[in-house]
């Protein structure tokens, strides 16, 4: 006798990917990149301003900041913002948002950059908590390498 009801069991870890961000405005941000620094974090602000879930744009923001405080209140609205979006996608605080996904991409920038800010301004306890939470998060993350080339010896 068969059920009519299957269920399917993942071994392993769960994975979480994010669903794709908003094309226009990642087209967006995909022409600012061109522009002179000043132009750029303006057109990126507008961006942000219009598209506020846009995680790609608050990462970007953290990253072209002009000072340490101004990267981290960027990236933390990013990891924030990218934290309400996980759990959205069903993530539950545990599981993998690997780089190999671009539409995670936003998030671990955000998260990224939000480890670098936190060092820059000597807040090491949080430092130290997201350089954790991003191995956690993606094994075969490496801060040091460009994500790309991490990316590229993931598969």
């Amino acid at each position: 006798m068969t059920d009519a009801h299957s269920i399917s069991f993942t071994p392993g870890t769960p994975e979480t990917v994010l669903p794709p961000p908003d094309a226009a405005a990642i087209a967006d941000l995909a022409a600012a990149a061109s522009l002179p620094p000043d132009e750029r974090r303006a057109v990126v602000r507008a961006i942000a301003a219009r598209s506020p879930r846009c995680l790609e744009a608050w990462a970007t923001l953290a990253e072209l900041a002009e000072d340490d405080v101004s990267a981290y209140a960027f990236a933390r609205v990013g990891y924030h913002r990218g934290l309400d979006t996980l759990r959205a996608a069903g993530w539950r605080g545990s599981g993998y948002v690997r780089w190999r996904h671009e539409s995670n991409r936003g998030f671990l920038r955000s998260l990224e950059a939000l480890r670098a800010a936190a060092e820059a301004i000597s807040e090491d306890e949080e430092e130290l908590r997201c350089a954790l939470f991003l191995r956690q998060l993606d094994p075969n993350w490496d801060r040091r390498e460009a994500p790309e080339a991490a990316a590229d010896q993931d598969g």
